[in-house]
């Protein structure tokens, strides 16, 4: 197979491209050349007509913000310390950007894969934790999180078909993948100082798919060193590229420095809620460089294969989440 680094590549869009989704369907070549184009020069993009219902999308905003309505303490019994926040809920004041000092301004809520209790990943993907004050709270995260997957998949397929691959390349790595469907709350800014809604970062995953972005505030490094604003239109995707794809891939696509910065004084006193979908490797999967994003030109960066539970167990570490 020849080496995707010596195709023609496309001209760099103008901004973070929107495509849609439902021109997957009718030319996928296609579609993968827009999207890879935008994550090559970008590391993000903006995807319409994602096929999330809107209703169901509804029924998740509503229980997160139910979730996040109750007390304090009420919170609180559903946080496990010393697991990374991978399952419940994390408090504010304790996840930190890599190499920042001042915390991020949010709280969050964790929902995995629903697994049985032989899996060959029990030992290393938890359970989740349901809160028993809220009813309909588990049935809405279970379906948006089988909704976030099937659209995850798609875009998937169009990554392998821009990378030159099988178009089922991805089907295997992330088949029972430690995937995380992440409940986001910034609270009203009410006063100055070092922190923000959260601190410049990467993230540690395959992709990212996130609703919610249409509140504004998230922004992008581009490799320029400017601040780019991604404001995707209301019940779009912003879908980037993460750590362990920037990995595999060899750099070909960017996993891009972000934030979410704090609001205009105008939106001071506005809660900011999010629901991004961490969309993971399988725990056993090998992450090593594809031999088509290797030339003379391109060699190597990372010679050293790594498991994507290894992986996700350093970056963890980074970032005072163990």
């Amino acid at each position: 197979m020849d080496s995707v680094l010596d195709k023609p590549v496309a001209a760099a869009p103008a901004a973070v491209a929107s495509v849609s989704l439902a021109d997957f369907e009718r030319d996928r070549d296609g579609f993968a050349q827009k999207l890879g184009a935008s994550f090559a020069r970008y590391g993000f993009a903006v995807v319409a007509d994602h096929g999330i219902p809107a209703d169901l999308i509804a029924r998740a905003e509503a229980a997160a913000k139910a979730l996040f309505a109750l007390p304090e303490a009420t919170k609180r019994d559903y946080h496990v310390a010393g697991t990374g926040g991978a399952r419940g809920y994390t408090p504010f004041g304790i996840e930190t950007a890599k190499d920042a000092t001042a915390v991020d301004l949010k709280e969050f809520w964790h929902v995995g894969r629903e697994l049985p209790a032989e899996h060959r990943y029990a030992d290393v993907m938890a359970a989740n934790i349901w809160p028993q004050q809220l009813v309909d709270f588990r049935d809405a995260m279970l379906d948006i999180y089988a909704a976030f997957e099937a659209t995850g998949a798609r875009l998937l397929e169009a990554i392998a078909r821009y990378l030159g691959l099988a178009p089922d390349f991805f089907v295997d790595p992330v088949a029972d993948g430690n995937s995380v469907l992440r409940l986001l709350h910034y609270p009203p800014v009410t006063h100055d100082g070092p922190s923000i809604r959260a601190g410049a970062h990467e993230d540690i995953n395959t992709i990212t798919l996130l609703l919610g972005a249409e509140e504004a505030g998230l922004e992008i490094l581009d490799r320029d060193g400017q601040w780019l604003s991604v404001t995707p239109g209301e019940g779009e995707l912003a879908v980037n590229v993460g750590d362990m794809l920037q990995r595999l891939t060899n750099g070909r696509l960017r996993s891009t420095t972000h934030r979410v910065a704090n609001p205009a004084s105008a939106r001071r006193g506005v809660a900011r809620y999010s629901m991004p979908f961490f969309l993971h490797f399988r725990p056993d999967y090998l992450i090593e460089t594809l031999p088509s994003c290797i030339d003379a030109a391109h060699p190597d960066r990372t010679p050293e294969p790594i498991t994507a539970h290894d992986y996700l167990m350093q970056r963890l570490r980074e970032i005072r989440l163990l």
